[in-house]
């Protein structure tokens, strides 16, 4: 296969999950989908109605059976891929799918890459870039929001929204290189004001998709929630809470965790990342310290830090020294059972019992609060960009504030369209609207085989 050319070879893959089921799906797709399909199952696929599933049976090079399977093919562009596709549902054992792949194989076909299926179907023109991302999306969605926010994109949301900040780029553009390239015909320049409010109008739009960002990523990767404190102050037992299962070991020895735990956690469909992690003292053995110094590095990186405290000591017996952090901090004060020491009084943090569970909601309605957490404020934004958006969003915009800063200086209006053009080239990497292999190589190496 060659990269940015839509002249393939045919390729195979195990379409569904690996393991043992009650049904496997492989897909064939290239030019010599069906001929491939055809020589290993006596010409059935040759004989089989378009878009229509057919009984088959894929057999070996001396003809004995395989497998007997149902068979659907796809004649030209009529496919996900936008090339011949034949797709095969046999039975899901790993030996007789392994075996009918490996046929497949001898009849001409090569094993697919990563991702490879779907960048055929961007380089054939049936998804955009970014449509072609939200398939990966979709398959590692964590959470209904997530879900909702791939299948979106799928749909094109971000292609949309981009490419209307394309074409109003582009018509400022032309209108600005008609006036240097024709300036005899007398065209209005509208470099002034009205010029500049277009650009201005393009970066508005810029900001808005900029801001889904922090979103965005929350959505795939999770709220990155560690939970830390001094020894014994209950972090494991927070977070056997929150779980609602004994994930860590619990111990009235202090030190007992060592590394970090990282468990999933859906709260109103956002997925939060839990982080137990080794608790923070000073006196320390050489083991100990390295849990330490991870717990340190896990808060510089958290989204939300959940600061567990001993409430039946005195204050100053459960401080603990963090380090600066991005993330919100939300105090914790356990062992409210064995009574609070009055030094607590009109502190500020979430009363609860890890052993019993009393103060569990109350901690989950302060993470939602702490987070903006929940349908009213996320279920409305249905498109969130990745990281690649967000850098591609970024030049486009500091090219196009460049552009600004040229016009206002009175400089060569030449220079402001090269920045303008620089900007267009940025948006136009978002959807793959320009010859970019590099990043294609990088976005799709990511995919699962199959897909």
């Amino acid at each position: 296969m060659t990269r940015g050319t839509v002249n393939f070879d045919s390729i195979v893959a195990l379409a569904s999950g690996g393991g043992t089921s009650a049904v496997a799906l492989i897909r064939v797709s290239g030019p010599q989908a069906v001929e491939i399909a055809d020589r290993a199952s006596a010409g059935a696929a040759g004989r089989a109605i378009e878009r229509r599933a057919t009984r088959a049976k894929i057999l070996d090079a001396a003809g004995r059976t395989l497998d007997d399977v149902l068979m659907t093919v796809f004649h030209g562009t009529r496919s996900f891929t936008g090339e011949p596709v034949v797709e095969i549902a046999c039975h899901g054992g790993r030996l007789v799918t392994r075996r009918v792949i490996e046929r497949l194989l001898e009849c001409g076909a090569r094993s697919a890459g990563p991702g490879e299926f779907s960048e055929r179907a961007f380089l054939h023109g049936k998804l955009d870039l970014t449509q072609a991302e939200a398939v990966m999306d979709l398959i590692s969605a964590q959470s209904d929001l997530a879900l909702r926010a791939a299948h979106e994109q799928l749909e094109g949301g971000i292609g949309r929204l981009t490419g209307a900040l394309r074409e109003d780029l582009i018509g400022l553009i032309a209108h600005l290189e008609a006036w240097i390239d024709f300036p005899e015909e007398d065209i209005d320049p509208d470099t002034g004001e009205l010029f500049g409010a277009g650009i201005s109008r393009v970066r508005v739009g810029i900001d808005r998709l900029l801001a889904t960002a922090e979103q965005g990523r929350i959505l795939r990767e999770g709220v990155r929630t560690v939970i830390c404190g001094r020894p014994n102050a209950g972090k494991s037992s927070l977070l056997n809470l929150l779980l609602g299962s004994e994930r860590a070991i619990v111990s009235d020895e202090a030190g007992t965790t060592r590394d970090t735990i990282e468990e999933v956690l859906l709260l109103d469909g956002v997925p939060l990342r839990l982080i137990d992690t080794a608790g923070l003292r000073v006196e320390a053995g050489v083991v100990e310290r390295e849990g330490i110094r991870r717990t340190l590095q896990e808060a510089i990186r958290a989204d939300l830090l959940l600061v567990v405290r001993d409430a039946s000591l005195p204050l100053s017996d459960s401080t603990v020294e963090l380090p600066d952090s991005r993330g919100r901090v939300l105090t914790v004060l356990n062992k409210c059972d064995l009574g609070e020491h009055p030094e607590w009084k009109d502190q500020p943090g979430v009363r609860l019992c890890c052993l019993g569970g009393e103060g569990v909601e109350p901690l989950r309605r302060e993470i939602r609060a702490a987070l903006d957490l929940g349908e009213a404020d996320w279920g409305e934004h249905a498109v969130a960009i990745n990281t690649r958006h967000r850098d591609c969003l970024k030049r486009a915009d500091d090219a196009l504030r460049e552009a600004l800063n040229l016009l206002s200086q009175g400089a060569a209006p030449e220079l402001a369209a090269l920045e303008m053009r620089s900007a267009l080239e940025s948006l136009g990497e978002i959807c793959g609207k320009v010859d970019t292999e590099e990043i294609l190589g990088a976005i799709f190496s990511r995919f699962c085989i199959g897909k």
